[in-house]
């Protein structure tokens, strides 16, 4: 009987390392935290679901994102996902809670990893966070580095390296998503608009600078450009550190690398650009994305 125990708790372990890791957007800013998903854990399969269809969330309600977002998840978690990351900043910022309610596996979003990761990486105390109007306006960002000083403290479980006098510098960048997909990465205009937007955080001094928007990483280098000596922090790939914390932990990593397509790519609508912009946010080819309908809206 204790053998038929172990050989059961062995096969349910087996059936959870297969699973895939589930990830949302709200478009295909997202697929920049898969490709760290890819390159960090290759033997890991990757379901991923934008919301095309319904793109942009940083102008809408907190409702209505809680809505979308936690239909989304639902999608993901019907094709027995082991772990959810919300890689969209505006879903992190307003729809956690909620997610969190409905899930019975495991969600990262990109808030929490995002700042701690900010607090680690300043010695000047002066962060910048750049992201939707929703994710800025919300106050996420600042209400969690806020409560890491508060509970943690100094020098503790988040190494925190800054005085307790932190200030933090918001601006929301809404043309940067556009210019993203767009795939104006390098282009004059997108050089004009950053330097309009991140002015102010250059004349606060700023020494770190949180990238709250998965499009973003695709301006890196004007980004960096403008603020040289700024350190940039990627919510995504932060996202990533802590999803892989979680499967080890759990004891649930992959253990070999799948002979399916390691990423299964759901889309709400599918754009004729969608895919030459999908493969550019990715780095490699992504082959068929599937186009399904949600029910409720």
């Amino acid at each position: 009987m204790q053998n038929d125990r172990k050989s059961s708790s062995n096969l349910a372990s087996s059936t959870i390392t297969s699973q895939a890791i589930g990830v949302f957007d709200s478009g295909v800013g997202g697929l920049t935290t898969v490709r760290k998903l890819v390159n960090m854990l290759p033997n890991e399969r990757v379901i991923y679901f934008g919301d095309t269809a319904r793109v942009p969330y940083g102008n809408k309600t907190a409702a209505t994102v809680s809505a979308y977002t936690c239909e989304c998840v639902e999608f993901l978690l019907e094709r027995e996902v082991k772990v959810v990351i919300i890689a969209c900043n505006t879903a992190s910022a307003l729809a956690m809670e909620a997610v969190q309610r409905i899930s019975p596996v495991p969600v990262v979003g990109v808030i929490t990893p995002a700042a701690e990761a900010a607090l680690r990486s300043s010695r000047s105390g002066r962060i910048g966070i750049i992201g939707t109007r929703a994710t800025v306006q919300s106050g996420a960002y600042q209400a969690t580095i806020k409560n890491i000083l508060e509970k943690q403290g100094l020098e503790r479980d988040v190494e925190i390296n800054v005085e307790i006098n932190v200030e933090i510098i918001a601006e929301a960048c809404p043309l940067f998503v556009p210019f993203a997909e767009e795939g104006w990465h390098y282009h004059p205009a997108t050089r004009l608009v950053a330097e309009e937007y991140l002015a102010p955080l250059k004349i606060a001094n700023i020494d770190t600078l949180i990238l709250g928007c998965t499009h973003y990483p695709m301006l890196t280098d004007v980004i960096q450009d403008v603020l040289p000596n700024v350190r940039l922090i990627n919510s995504g790939e932060e996202a990533v550190g802590v999803a892989d914390a979680i499967l080890h932990e759990q004891g649930i990593h992959a253990q070999e690398r799948s002979l399916h397509r390691i990423v299964d790519c759901y889309i709400s609508d599918k754009s004729t650009a969608f895919m030459s912009v999908a493969e550019r946010f990715l780095g490699f080819p992504l082959g068929m994305a599937q186009e399904v309908r949600l029910k409720k809206w």
